[in-house]
């Protein structure tokens, strides 16, 4: 189904729930004049549809977190957004139009670590030919970071072949590390279940 296949009762139905997402299907009832089956069943309908979703996870700017957004001219832009869609730091990313064809949104506890990805990730790499790096200052409306449980795994989600004990940007202290390679010193994943390395290295050593 197409947005024109949309009727307006289904657009009303969207814009509550975008004003709202905690509206009980009985107050939508109310408002629109409908019966409390009958929204139900267009819910349903829409959200299989793919055409409603609500979307839950962490405010970006609320919790302190650093933003960045990175335009990339880059040779394969759907090799580059791909990379990173394991990566826990990683917020959204779009293909665009123009020189610079990719954009991507990541967030950090510090600016170091975004610093990092941009350096390591992108920079790095051969297809990539120019990269852009901004701290995002303010945003009209709130960025909506997806909390993932982090599961620890040998292989890097980005696919890179740096690791972070050999990265002087994480052995120096700046960037937090990667949660997922159990080399991560920041708050924002649980440290009970995702201790970080460098303690126990320095210890040892």
């Amino acid at each position: 189904m197409s947005g024109e296949g949309l009727n307006p009762k289904d657009l009303e139905i969207i814009a509550l729930y975008s004003q709202d997402p905690e509206l009980s299907q009985e107050e939508v009832a109310k408002r629109l004049s409908l019966s409390q089956p009958s929204v139900a069943l267009k819910v349903k309908r829409l959200r299989s549809q793919g055409l409603l979703a609500v979307k839950t996870g962490l405010n970006a700017s609320k919790a302190g977190l650093h933003l960045a957004k990175v335009d990339v001219t880059a040779t394969n832009a759907s090799k580059i957004l791909k990379m990173f869609h394991g990566c826990p730091y990683f917020l959204n990313g779009f293909i665009t139009s123009g020189e610079n064809n990719l954009c991507l949104i990541f967030a950090a506890e510090n600016i170091a670590t975004l610093e990092s990805i941009v350096d390591n990730h992108l920079r790095a790499d051969q297809t990539v030919q120019h990269v852009e790096f901004n701290i995002i200052i303010e945003a009209a409306h709130p960025l909506i970071l997806p909390l993932k449980r982090v599961l620890k795994s040998h292989t890097p989600p980005c696919g890179t072949l740096k690791q972070c004990e050999k990265c002087p940007s994480y052995r120096e202290g700046g960037c937090l590390g990667c949660p997922v390679m159990g080399r991560y010193d920041g708050w924002l994943w649980p440290t009970k279940t995702n201790p970080p390395h460098r303690a126990t290295e320095e210890t040892s050593s």
